[in-house]
């Protein structure tokens, strides 16, 4: 079993949509602060262009596992 985890940074822009980060194979253990403080970076130095505008706030973070088996 092989298991693969992501961690999706969650924003909101100036255009009033949802946008997300993902990076796979977070350091771990993660620690929300580091998290949130790193998110707060984002926001605050405009540092991802995206066509669904400029990024203005962070709503979340999730961490997502997930498994595989090979069949046959």
């Amino acid at each position: 079993m092989a298991g693969k985890v992501t961690l999706q940074l969650q924003f909101l822009t100036d255009q009033n949509k949802k946008v997300r980060v993902n990076i796979p194979n977070p350091k771990q253990p993660l620690e929300s602060t580091a998290v949130q403080q790193a998110m707060d970076t984002i926001v605050a130095k405009n540092i991802f262009a995206f066509p669904q505008g400029q990024v203005v706030k962070r709503i979340g973070a999730t961490l997502v596992q997930t498994d595989s088996n090979t069949v046959g």
